[in-house]
């Protein structure tokens, strides 16, 4: 029987509720079996911003998804030196499951008008099946913009609509600095987590 699996990665500084309710129903939408989370090493679009430790984001992750089945916490971007780039973390990947696994990558609409920025834009579309979770109303997607720089964008992605909830870290993470209530934007284990190590304070506020 083959197994659908899907790969979602991020800096997840922090992972929060949007990143779960888009994921739970891209793999509903698709009938994954499993997604596997894979939290950034080295974000390589991040090298000039402050960035959590690599051992804070991945237990977030952990935390998070740990009350899911089908979601799983995939570690393989802190198994290699150098900047976390996607179309290496597939080929990984795909080396290591089963020989018929249909294996997909599932990227957030604001992530086409960066498409050309990422490592290799063109071998990614052209290897595997790339999912864009989109919302479920009014597209947020500008196509002819990505089309100037992909033309067949169009048919290399299938577009999936999703929960679309407002939330982002960097909000996260201000309202902690400020003091605001994270409740309901991060599962609450994630949430005792941030306040227990003192995550997002500045100055950061040494633990209890």
């Amino acid at each position: 029987m083959t197994e659908r699996v899907a790969v979602f990665g991020g800096t997840f500084d922090p992972i929060h509720l949007g990143h779960l309710a888009a994921v739970q129903d891209a793999a509903d939408a698709l009938a994954m079996d499993r997604v596997l989370f894979v939290p950034n090493s080295q974000p390589p679009h991040k090298t000039t911003v402050p960035v959590s430790s690599a051992l804070d984001r991945v237990e977030m992750v952990r935390l998070s998804v740990a009350d899911n089945e089908r979601f799983e916490l995939s570690l393989v971007e802190f198994e290699r030196d150098g900047p976390s780039y996607m179309l290496d973390t597939l080929r990984v990947l795909r080396s290591r499951l089963s020989a018929g696994t249909e294996l997909s990558f599932l990227a957030g609409c604001d992530a086409l008008p960066q498409l050309h920025t990422w490592h290799r834009p063109e071998e990614l579309l052209a290897e595997f099946h790339v999912v864009i979770m989109d919302r479920p109303a009014e597209s947020d997607v500008s196509w002819a913009e990505v089309e100037r720089r992909f033309p067949s964008i169009r048919r290399q992605v299938e577009l999936v609509h999703v929960a679309q909830l407002d939330i982002s870290g960097e909000d996260v993470r201000r309202r902690v600095s400020s003091g605001c209530s994270i409740r309901y934007l991060v599962v609450p284990a994630v949430e005792r987590f941030i306040y227990d190590h003192a995550l997002y304070r500045d100055p950061p506020i040494p633990s209890s």
